[in-house]
């Protein structure tokens, strides 16, 4: 069985209440018993943090036993090179993913500083972004 860890940045604890127009109105919580019904053979890990140091922490902690990592760092993919250097040392690799589409958002969302260090980027198709992720990791 593959073991596949989903981590989430700042601000998406709040999906299904922030700014539904862009993320939607579904929890990740509901959205995640949907993804483990879909992939049963997946032993699928969720963690979310607001803290950048926490999901640093999370990524060293699996990334060398895990058989995949689906991020979205959120407001930290445009400025942490801290999570780029995380994402380079381990072994396990990682799809970058994010709900919206960023390059139809502001500019400063344009630029990824961990899309260099990840297996491949998913963008814009929603929550579904997390099932294209883990498509990748079959």
């Amino acid at each position: 069985m593959k073991k596949i860890q989903i981590i989430n940045g700042p601000n998406l604890n709040l999906l299904g209440k922030r700014e539904p127009t862009v993320y939607g109105n579904t929890s990740f919580e509901a959205y995640l018993d949907k993804l483990r019904g879909l992939y049963p053979h997946c032993e699928i890990f969720y963690y979310q943090s607001n803290i950048e140091g926490e999901l640093i922490n999370k990524i060293h902690e699996v990334g060398f036993d895990f058989d995949g990592i689906v991020l979205n760092a959120g407001a930290y993919t445009h400025t942490s090179v801290a999570l780029h250097d995380a994402i380079k040392a381990i072994e396990t690799p990682v799809v970058e993913v994010h709900i919206s589409n960023v390059h139809t958002r502001e500019a400063f969302r344009h630029v990824s500083l961990i899309s260099a260090a990840c297996k491949g980027v998913i963008l814009g198709f929603g929550m579904n972004s997390y099932r294209l992720a883990l498509e990748a990791f079959q």
